[in-house]
C-alpha cells in the first residue's frame, strides 16, 4: 500500500481525499469547526468560494454535480450553520443531485455536554441524504469521503453529509495539549480519572493516524436495465403508430455522456419532450423536439417512454399517459418508475444508457413516423404563433411575454439559464430554448424558491466562458440578493433579470380568486437594481 508522509492534522486527509476526486470547488460559509478543511483544500489548489448563507453552499454544490458529474462539495459549520442547508440538502436529494456536505460537530469528548452550537446533528440531516456518516478516529477521515463519493454516485444519486468533530481536524500536537489543559493537574479522584478517560480517548482518536494510505476513487458502475425489458421496449416502439418520448434529468447523471445521448434520441427518430436537465439536450431547434401542449399529445400516443422522469404530480400522477397506450418507465429507481402508475415494461437502471442501447433494435425495425412528427409539430408552430400575439405591447409595465422574445434572441449560443421563481419562470418556461445541453438549471421537483444565486455561482465556476442568466421572480430574488455580494468578491459575471410585478403572483392568483384576499401575496414594486 502507497503511503503519504505523516498529515499536519486530519483537514489534511480531507484536502487530499477531495483532490484525488478530481474536486475544483469546495463551497462554503467559514467557521471555526471546518476551517482545516478550507486551509488544507485550498494549499491543493481547490478554490475554496465563500458565501453569505449555507444554503447558497449547497445549491452552488448541486449545480456543480449536475453540470459536471463530479459530486459538488459544501463544507458548514456545526448546528445552526447545518440546519441552515436542509432546504437545499433535501432539494439536491428530490433532484436526485450528488452533493457531498461536510458539517462541523462539537468536540468528541463534548458532545452532548452542552458545547458551543452542539445539537445532535444526525437526526437533523439523516432523512435528507442518502448516507450520514459520523467521524470517530482521524484514520477514517479519507475513508469517509472515498465513501461519500460512492455512494453519493451510485445508483440513484443523491447528497452524503460527512460530520467531522473539530478536534478530529486540527493537528494532533495542538488537540492533545488542549485535551491535557482540560484535564487539569488536580490530585483528587475524580480530577485523576477525568485524566485517564481524556487521554484514553484522545488515544483512540489518533490510533492508527501516523501514516495514511493514498486517497483512493472507488469505481462505480453505472447500472443497467436488463436485456429482456430492452427488448420488449423496442418491440413495443417499433409497433407503435404514435410513439413518444418525455426525458427527465436522471438522464443525464453521466453529464459527460449528454452528447452521445443527444445523438441516441435524435436515432431513435421518435418525438421527445424534455424537461428539467434534459431542456436543451437536442439544441434550440431540432425537428424532433416538441415545447407545448405535451398533456395532449400525451394523451394521444400508444406508446409512452419516460427516461428519467417518474408519474408524479408533473404528469398528473401518470393520467396524462392513457391507459391504454404502453407505457415503459426507465429509470434508475424502481420506486420512481412505478409511482402512481404500474408500467407495462420497466427498465430498472441508466435511462441514458437506456436510450443508447434502444438504437440499433428500433432501427432495425425501420419505422418512420413522419406523418405523427408533423402533426405535433403543427400544433408546436401554431401555440408559436399564439405566443406571438400574446408578445404585443399592452399597458403600462413590460409585458413578461415579449419580455422573454427579447431574451430569447439576445442571449448568447453559450448562455446557461438559471430559473428561480414562480410565475415569471413558468413564462420563461416555455418561451426560452437552452441552447445545448444541460444548459438550463431550475430546481427540480421540490420547487424550491432561492437556487438562483446558487445555481448561477456553480455554473459560472464550471463554465468560465458561458453568459449565465438568472430569471428571477421578485419574490424569489430576496433569497439571492445578498449573493451578489459574493459575486462581486470572486469576480464571477452573471446576469440577472427581475420579474418585478411586486407580487408572489402564483399564489395570489388561486388564492384571490378562491378566498378573495391578496394578503401574504403583495410586494413592493422595489427598484431591485
Amino acid at each position: 500500500m502507497n503511503r503519504e508522509p505523516v498529515a499536519l492534522h486530519g483537514g489534511d486527509r480531507v484536502g487530499a481525499a477531495l483532490a484525488a476526486h478530481g474536486v475544483r470547488f469546495v463551497f462554503s460559509l467559514c467557521g471555526g469547526h471546518i476551517s482545516p478543511i478550507l486551509t488544507a483544500s485550498k494549499a491543493r489548489g481547490i478554490r475554496i468560494v465563500d458565501v453569505r448563507d449555507e444554503a447558497t453552499a449547497v445549491f452552488a454544490a448541486d449545480a456543480v454535480a449536475r453540470l459536471t458529474g463530479v459530486p459538488g462539495v459544501a463544507a458548514v459549520t456545526a448546528g445552526p450553520g447545518l440546519s441552515n442547508t436542509i432546504t437545499a440538502l433535501k432539494n439536491a436529494q428530490l433532484a436526485q443531485s450528488p452533493v457531498i456536505l461536510f458539517g462541523g460537530a462539537a468536540p468528541t469528548a463534548l458532545q452532548g455536554r452542552g458545547a458551543l452550537q452542539d445539537i445532535a446533528q444526525r437526526p437533523l440531516i439523516e432523512p435528507h441524504v442518502k448516507r450520514f456518516i459520523k467521524i470517530r478516529r482521524v484514520r477514517d477521515l479519507g475513508p469517509a469521503v472515498e465513501e461519500a463519493f460512492a455512494v453519493a454516485r451510485e445508483g440513484v444519486p443523491g447528497p452524503v453529509c460527512i460530520e467531522c468533530p473539530v478536534d478530529l481536524l486540527y493537528d494532533e500536537a495542538n488537540i492533545r495539549k488542549w485535551y491535557a489543559d482540560a484535564a487539569g493537574k488536580g490530585t483528587a479522584i475524580p480530577d485523576r480519572l477525568l485524566r485517564f478517560y481524556l487521554n484514553r480517548h484522545v488515544e483512540k482518536m489518533f490510533a492508527g493516524s501516523t501514516e495514511i494510505a493514498s486517497p483512493l476513487v472507488r469505481p462505480v458502475s453505472l447500472p443497467a436495465a436488463n436485456a429482456s425489458s430492452l427488448a420488449d421496449a423496442a418491440a413495443a416502439l417499433a409497433r407503435a403508430e404514435r410513439p413518444l418520448i418525455v426525458i427527465g434529468s436522471q438522464a443525464l447523471c453521466s453529464a459527460a455522456d449528454a452528447p452521445r445521448i443527444a445523438a441516441a434520441v435524435a436515432g431513435l427518430g421518435i418525438p421527445v419532450y424534455l424537461s428539467g436537465m434534459a431542456r436543451g439536450l437536442l439544441g434550440r431547434d431540432h425537428v424532433l423536439q416538441l415545447r407545448h401542449q405535451r398533456r395532449s399529445a400525451l394523451r394521444e400516443a400508444d406508446c409512452v417512454l419516460l427516461a428519467g422522469v417518474p408519474c408524479d404530480f408533473r404528469l398528473d400522477y401518470g393520467r396524462h399517459v392513457r391507459r391504454s397506450a404502453t407505457l415503459i418507465a426507465a429509470n434508475r429507481s424502481a420506486a420512481d418508475a412505478r409511482m402512481n402508475r404500474r408500467p407495462d415494461i420497466a427498465a430498472i437502471g441508466d435511462a441514458g444508457q437506456f436510450l443508447e442501447r434502444l438504437v440499433a433494435p428500433v432501427a432495425q425495425a425501420g419505422r418512420r413516423w413522419n406523418s405523427w412528427i408533423e402533426d405535433l409539430r403543427t400544433r408546436d408552430l401554431k401555440r408559436e404563433a399564439e405566443i406571438d400575439e400574446q408578445a404585443r405591447p399592452a399597458g403600462e409595465f413590460v409585458n413578461p411575454i415579449a419580455f422573454f422574445r427579447a431574451l430569447e434572441q439576445a442571449a448568447g449560443e453559450n448562455a446557461v439559464l438559471v430559473a428561480d421563481g414562480g410565475d415569471f419562470v413558468a413564462t420563461a418556461s416555455y418561451i426560452l430554448h437552452p441552447r445545448r445541453p444541460l444548459s438550463w438549471l431550475d430546481p427540480g421537483v421540490f420547487g424550491t424558491l432561492g437556487v438562483g444565486a446558487g445555481f448561477a455561482l456553480g455554473a459560472a465556476l464550471c463554465r468560465p466562458d458561458a453568459e449565465v442568466w438568472i430569471v428571477f421572480g421578485d419574490g424569489a430574488c430576496g433569497y439571492g440578493l445578498v449573493e451578489f455580494d459574493t459575486f462581486v468578491r470572486h469576480g464571477i459575471p452573471v446576469i440577472a433579470v427581475v420579474g418585478n410585478d411586486a407580487g408572489w403572483t402564483q399564489i395570489a392568483r388561486e388564492q384571490i380568486k378562491m378566498l378573495h384576499d391578496d394578503v401574504g401575496t403583495v410586494l413592493a414594486r422595489s427598484a431591485y437594481h
